[in-house]
């Protein structure tokens, strides 16, 4: 049996009455208090995770930006210093390898955050395709992560930074060395809730201390340390894709939802470019849809997904909304079984339950 990793963070989950489970060969916590209580602290105050497991792959030299342009669906010649985009990557035939951020740190340097469970796929994979001045090298091991996210998130983060503005960091921007109660770090802001919020890249020496630092500076507004429940339950409910579910080798980011990072008009060709293109010549064939159960039970990931007798797709991911208190579900169907207001069939428990297919996110936070 191979052992789980563990994050920087490890020894301190008991502390705060964290409960682990084995994701994606990580021993990390699925919950402290409670996934609706945690659920519902990102929704209206804060609430802090530890993302350490995620991958940061370095990408430095002359021609770094047309190997990107090679590798990567998205416009990279579109990033300014000092932001980040989201992007996939993919085979061939259009399937995703990963969907990921690049940061750009500077003049030919990068900085790219890829999914836990995909690490040394990536890595192997930009690797293998390496070309001109450029070298790349993976430092995961050389970041810890922390993410707080949520409306009050800026205020409790801004007691420790008393040297830094962090309302000066713009959505999809990040800032170097900033100086979080003494301790340096790279803060972005991106997120993964539906909620405003912040990534904090520190040194996994910092990592305890940070940890404690924020959750103490957060208690009057209420911040709880938060699981991996709360956060699919939370980029479940603003419509993020999560790799293994909403894509994979065989889901394209066009049939994910996720075409808006895929550039099939920029000027370099990349990889998968001319599949994604007949897909989306001769209409995708499969669609990324939302689900509200009619009938009384939860979709979940797998069931399969019915139009009278047909199977046209399957539950990528569903589960009782902790916001919307509903039973909710993203289904990949064929396209032509994607009509809003549809109704369909979901197998639970060998009963077809019936359901009808709603918009997507399904919930998105207020603008100021």
């Amino acid at each position: 049996m191979t052992e789980l990793k563990r994050t920087p963070l490890f020894e301190t989950y008991k502390e705060y009455g964290g409960k682990t489970i084995d994701f994606g060969g990580w021993e990390l916590p699925v919950q402290f208090s409670g996934i609706k209580e945690e659920h519902e602290a990102v929704r209206t105050k804060a609430g802090l995770f530890d993302v350490s497991h995620m991958g940061e792959i370095e990408v430095k030299g002359a021609d770094s930006l047309s190997y990107l342009q090679k590798m990567m669906t998205n416009d990279v010649s579109k990033i300014v210093d000092g932001a980040a985009q989201y992007t996939a990557m993919c085979y061939e035939n259009g399937g995703t390898i990963d969907d990921l951020l690049i940061y750009k740190k500077g003049m030919d340097h990068y900085l790219l955050v890829v999914n836990a469970s995909n690490i040394e796929k990536d890595y192997s994979w930009l690797e293998d395709h390496l070309e001109g001045n450029v070298t790349i090298e993976n430092l995961s091991d050389r970041f810890a992560l922390l993410a707080l996210q949520g409306p009050l998130a800026g205020q409790v983060l801004q007691k420790l930074a008393s040297h830094d503005n962090l309302s000066e960091i713009g959505f999809f921007k990040f800032k170097e060395g900033v100086e979080l109660n003494g301790t340096k770090a790279l803060v972005s802001r991106t997120g993964y809730t539906g909620e405003d919020g912040f990534e904090i890249y520190c040194d996994p020496q910092d990592a305890i201390k940070l940890w404690k630092e924020i959750l103490e500076a957060g208690q009057e507004e209420g911040v709880l340390p938060c699981g991996l429940g709360a956060r699919d339950t939370l980029r479940f409910e603003a419509g993020l894709a999560l790799y293994g579910q909403e894509l994979s080798s065989e889901i394209s980011p066009l049939e994910a939802g996720i075409g808006f990072a895929v550039k099939l008009n920029k000027e370099s060709d990349f990889i998968g470019k001319e599949a994604l293109k007949v897909q989306k010549e001769n209409g995708i064939p499969r669609k990324l849809i939302g689900i509200e159960m009619i009938d009384r039970g939860i979709p979940r990931h797998g069931y399969p997904v019915f139009s009278g007798d047909s199977k046209i797709g399957e539950v990528t991911t569903g589960t009782q909304s902790p916001t919307l208190k509903r039973n909710i579900g993203l289904v990949l169907v064929e396209t032509e079984n994607a009509e809003l207001g549809q109704e369909v069939l979901v197998e639970i428990r060998g009963k077809k339950l019936k359901a009808k297919i709603i918009p997507v996110p399904f919930y998105k936070r207020a603008k100021k």
